[in-house]
């Protein structure tokens, strides 16, 4: 039997705005599984979601799906996640049903009971036809998870999530991730708050911090 695919990130070492970021930081995700990014600002918990959503590269180790790397397809990576990151893709004349179904589209996906699942699972059906200028903060960040739901993919990456959601909507959200979970998908997400993610991993970015000027000159090395 094949054994499903894993998310894993060998030797990684990230150079941003001539900073040495993180090193040696390895990781690994199964189907079904959650890893928590924690550590103090500045310590790479962004940078490492775009490394995994392959909108940056590595500077030294591999990140692979399923033993493959993402630097050899990374478009085939794109299509097979969401990222959601600090700004909330709203459009202020479209309505919030207009805005998941042009990402349902993006993704292939024509179904309106998608959208309606979507809409109910972030409790903003409701307010479905009503255009986004006339958005809160907190439904402007739920529209923006609630196309996790529109059209799925099985890996989600969420920097911050709970940004200006009240503790109703962070269940909302707790419970958006246990159903993906359960499904096979998976997460990694940067939280300052305590998130309810059962049996989930924590990786703290603390500990991969630079040791040194000793490793800067190596990092040099290689960069060079």
């Amino acid at each position: 039997m094949t054994s499903p695919p894993h998310f894993t990130g060998r030797d990684l070492l990230c150079l941003r705005g001539g900073r040495l970021v993180f090193q040696d930081l390895d990781f690994t995700l199964a189907p079904g599984g959650c890893l928590t990014l924690v550590g103090p600002n500045g310590s790479g918990k962004s940078t490492l979601l775009r490394l995994m959503a392959a909108l940056l590269k590595p500077l030294r180790g591999t990140i692979a799906w399923d033993g493959v790397a993402l630097a050899q397809d990374p478009e085939a990576h794109r299509a097979r996640l969401h990222y959601v990151g600090h700004l909330d893709a709203v459009k202020a004349s479209f309505t919030c049903r207009e805005i998941l179904s042009f990402w349902a589209g993006v993704r292939g996906v024509a179904d309106r009971a998608a959208v309606d699942r979507a809409l109910a699972a972030f409790a903003i059906d409701t307010i479905a036809d009503v255009p986004g200028r006339f958005l809160s903060a907190g439904q402007r960040r739920r529209l923006s998870l609630a196309r996790l739901v529109a059209a799925p993919a099985p890996l989600w990456l969420l920097d911050e999530p709970t940004v200006g959601l009240d503790r109703a909507s962070v269940a909302l959200l707790e419970g958006a991730i246990a159903h993906h979970r359960a499904g096979g998908g998976r997460v990694v997400l940067s939280t300052h708050i305590d998130l309810a993610t059962p049996d989930g991993a924590v990786l703290d970015l603390a500990a991969f911090a630079p040791r040194g000027d000793e490793d800067d000159g190596d990092v040099a090395e290689d960069a060079a």
